[in-house]
């Protein structure tokens, strides 16, 4: 039915109304509902109008309009009080259902004058009392309207009443009961009672239309409270899915929103917002539009303490929004509804809770999601960990810090340091010395767009104009060396070979201050000629020059600075060792250089020896060895690994933990992976990789809601060019699993049919088979045995020309199962499965055993049609049938229980 169907008698009328009530929440159903009222008066049958009206009703409630649902209740109302008789059971119980409603939406109206709630509040606990009704659902409307007003002692006097008063039929559903009662546990700060609370709905002991949904919403700022961020990100996830696109729970919505705005997550929570643009100004629920712009300013708010105040943000409509003026906007509309409410109820509760909302501060910087955002351009984050403690902010304070840095330690800090102290400099118009700009110019190098070309050789110019000229070699041999990266190896040989004569000219005698940059030199000799190494002799040469740097930094190990640098010669050994074949010398030259890179204070240094053991140990199947091996590259990495080498390395130990079927701990690895690749930000297909793979650790952790919403993000981002076909259809077979699980049988059908849409293309077809096969089983499931059968016909096909008959058997039984199914139908489709598995001759008796197993479901199957009609003659025969092809494929079991079945049909 469909509605321009005509409303002909009640049968009509109730399927029309069914058929409204299954459509997503919005004002297309509260239309729709009006017109099913206006037909249902035209039948002349009380019962209808009652009917109409109270679908009308439920509709509102269940929508942004809920100052619709008044009038009809009203008239609801009035005619129960003319005409009891009119009404039968069921909408006698409905009517006194909906009373909790109508308190509740009073209470969310501000222009309904205080008294009567009050007048009505009594008006209910009359009505109950004479129906006969528990108290029970009377004190939980009286505790809502007490706390809404913020009286303190009648609120605790009515939930303890409620708590204690009889359940019976009016009371709400278990679900709703602990929500509420969570609610109120949460509000007074005790958070393990509420989550104690809420336990058997999160859980899934008690649901509802609405548990867990809101549970999950509520529960998120609780689980921050207590230190418990992964739950409450998981419950983000899984919450968010269910709320967002329904209309009544912008409330809860609105709880997923201040959750982002308050983790670190306020792109995210721009996006959301940007999802329910109606939001913004739909007025049918004041209450739910002053949360939904409580939560706006909060976002905005943090936007504008991140410097971003300037950047274009969705609002309302009929005008561009910046998230500074939304945030004035956003303020000033949730103060003016609170205040109606506050002048409505003679306090000022709302407004002190919706300001509270508003000034809340984050609970967390950082609490990564897993899914995708769009993030708005910031300023570069740096480290905590290279940020000195009680820095100075003085430029001339800032350069002295940066002098010692880069004479003790070098580094990324020393390059920090100097790049803070240039600007201060620059600021407060104080000069740097020649040293210190060729010092700024030659860490600076590092992070270039060019790899350090011009500032290397800016550097160089600057170091040999204060007469440093050991640190202008240690500077051409390091732009010798990016030469070599960019490809440009005949360059990098002719740069390097000047810095290179000039150390061996002078390599004895050389101080501690004299060895470091003549060892710069060498290191980087060696690792160009390993980069652009053609043959065994520019590798011979490259071992010739680390052995060289081993013996110059050697009277120097008790200086950390020097003593590194023998680590890295000790390196390069590994490298060339790898290069020979020679495993396990490599693996021992890079275990010795990353201890004693950390025995020198340096263990960003020893990062990439980590990672090389770790391949190593992935090659001979160590799990155990790959996994110390990352975990120590990301220990001696915090703080000094960019984003995009965090996630590559996170990224690898979650495969690890993975093939090991630590899905779990896999998980949370692939997570930190998705974080630092959206903080990189270079390259979206590494993030979409990386949500891909924590989409599927989750799916096998059996976090089936977060896995569906970390897939549907990966999928925006995944491309056949950068990811490949098998990737996509993994990503969409993944989100069907996901749906199925969750109930969610038309998701999974869409699903999997994407999937299958590509995978029709491939040269071997089983998987698109099996992934029709499993979309007609979702369309099935979902009610739609039209499409199911359309689907089930294609899988045969497919299966047939595969040669897999037992598909093709299952196939065609699925058919003659489906309600669409006509009598004809069945027998010819039962009758092809039984020819398709008579007919097959298996190349083994293992084949054989299959197909005459399949022969007797199939007869077993046809059994149960037939009888259902009442052919209890050809019933039998295949109950006969069924018993002879159990006894021949050997299945004792299934023979006896056909020839049980069959002796019951004849004891008849």
């Amino acid at each position: 039915m469909n509605g321009t169907d005509e409303i002909t008698d009640l049968d009509s009328l109730r399927r029309a109304m069914a058929e409204n009530a299954g459509q997503p929440e919005g004002p297309a159903r509260g239309a729709r509902a009006e017109q099913l009222l206006a037909d249902a008066e035209k039948l002349s049958e009380p019962l209808a109008v009652i009917e109409a009206l109270g679908h009308q009703v439920q509709m509102y409630n269940y929508s942004s309009e809920k100052d619709k649902m008044f009038v009809p209740f009203a008239r609801l109302l009035r005619m129960w009080d003319e005409h009891p008789e009119e009404f039968d059971a069921y909408e006698a119980h409905s009517l006194h259902w909906v009373f909790k409603w109508m308190s509740a939406g009073m209470l969310r109206q501000p222009h309904i004058p205080l008294a009567s709630i009050e007048k009505w509040l009594g008006e209910m606990e009359h009505r109950y009392r004479v129906a006969g009704h528990s108290e029970r659902a009377v004190r939980m409307s009286e505790f809502f309207v007490a706390d809404h007003l913020g009286d303190e002692q009648r609120a605790t006097r009515a939930y303890e009443a409620w708590l204690a008063a009889d359940r019976d039929e009016m009371a709400d559903c278990h679900a709703c009961e602990l929500n509420g009662q969570g609610v109120r546990q949460s509000e007074l700060r005790a958070d393990e009672r509420a989550l104690e609370l809420w336990r058997p709905v999160l859980e899934g002991e008690h649901t509802c239309a609405h548990e867990p949904h809101a549970a999950l919403a509520a529960s998120l700022l609780p689980l921050l409270r207590l230190n418990r961020p992964q739950e409450a990100r998981a419950h983000h996830l899984r919450g968010y899915r269910l709320v967002r696109q329904m209309e009544s729970m912008r409330g809860s919505f609105a709880s997923h929103v201040e959750f982002c705005a308050l983790t670190g997550n306020e792109a995210r929570a721009v996006e959301l917002l940007a999802e329910r643009p109606a939001y913004f100004t739909d007025s049918g629920n004041p209450a739910g539009l002053m949360d939904f712009l409580s939560v706006t300013a909060l976002v905005m708010d943090r936007l504008v303490g991140l410097g971003l105040g300037g950047q274009s943000v969705p609002g309302p409509a009929g005008r561009t929004w910046t998230a500074a003026g939304l945030a004035v906007h956003a303020r000033g509309e949730a103060l003016a509804l609170a205040a109606r409410f506050d002048e409505r109820n003679g306090t000022d509760r709302v407004s002190r809770r919706v300001r509270e909302r508003m000034d809340q501060q984050p609970l967390l910087d950082r609490l990564p999601l897993g899914v995708r955002v769009v993030r708005p351009a910031a300023a570069r984050r740096v480290p905590a960990a290279t940020a000195p403690a009680g820095r100075p902010a003085d430029a001339s304070a800032l350069v002295a810090e940066a002098r010692r840095l880069s004479a003790e330690e070098g580094g990324p800090s020393a390059g920090l340091a100097w790049e803070r102290a240039a600007r201060a400099a620059e600021a407060e118009g104080l000069e740097l010395t020649v040293h210190d700009r060729a010092e700024t110019a030659d860490y600076g190098a590092a992070g270039a767009a060019d790899g350090g070309l011009e500032l290397f050789a800016r550097a160089a110019e600057l170091y040999d104009a204060c007469g440093d000229h050991g640190e202008a070699r240690a500077a051409r041999a390091r732009r010798a060396y990016a030469l070599a990266r960019a490809g440009r190896t005949e360059e990098a040989l002719d740069a390097i070979r000047e810095p290179y004569e000039q150390v061996l000219a002078a390599l004895s005698g050389l101080d501690a201050a004299s060895a470091r940059p003549a060892a710069a030199v060498l290191a980087c000799r060696a690792r160009l000629l390993l980069q652009a190494h053609s043959g065994d002799a520019e590798v011979a040469e490259a071992e010739r020059c680390a052995g060289q740097l081993l013996a110059l930094v050697e009277p120097f190990a008790d200086v950390p600075r020097l003593a590194s640098q023998g680590a890295s010669a000790r390196s390069l050994l590994g490298d060339i060792a790898l290069h020979r074949g020679d495993l396990a010398e490599a693996a021992a030259l890079y275990e010795r250089s990353a201890a004693e890179q950390v025995a020198a204070a340096r263990p960003w240094l020893a990062i990439e020896c980590e990672a090389r053991l770790a391949g190593l140990a992935r090659d001979r199947e160590d799990a155990e060895g790959a996994e110390r091996a990352l975990r120590a590259a990301l220990e001696h990495g915090a703080g000094y690994l960019e984003p995009l080498g965090a996630a590559q390395l996170h990224l690898q130990l979650a495969d690890v933990l993975a093939a090991s079927g630590r899905f779990a701990d896999a998980a949370d690895h692939a997570l930190e992976a998705t974080h630092w690749a959206d903080e990189d930000g270079a390259d979206a297909g590494l993030g979409a990789w990386a949500r891909f793979q924590l989409g599927g650790h989750l799916l096998r952790a059996e976090r089936t809601a977060e896995a569906a919403e970390v897939l549907e993000s990966a999928l925006l981002d995944l491309s056949a060019e950068d990811h490949g076909d098998g990737t996509i259809v993994q990503a969409h077979w993944w989100l069907g699993d996901c749906a199925r699980a969750l109930g969610e049988h038309v998701q999974a059908a869409q699903a999997w049919l994407k999937a299958a849409e590509i995978a029709q293309h491939w040269s071997e077809q089983r998987d698109h088979a099996m992934l029709a096969n499993l979309a007609a089983d979702a369309l099935d499931r979902a009610g739609r045995p039209e499409e199911a059968d359309r689907a089930y016909a294609r899988a045969g096909e497919l299966w047939a020309s595969l040669g897999q008959v037992p598909a093709v058997v299952r196939c065609l039984r699925a058919r003659a199962w489906l309600d669409s199914a006509s009598a004809d139908d069945e027998r010819e489709l039962m009758g092809a499965a039984i020819r398709a598995a008579e007919e097959a001759s298996g190349p083994d008796e293992e084949t054989r055993t299959v197909l005459l197993a399949d022969l007797g479901h199939t007869h077993r199957q046809f059994a149960e049609l037939l009888e259902r009609r009442g052919e209890i003659a050809d019933t039998a025969t295949h109950l006969e049938s069924a018993a002879a092809a159990f006894a021949e494929a050997g299945d004792e079991e299934r023979r006896a229980e056909a020839e049980g079945a069959l002796a019951a049909l004849r004891a008849r």
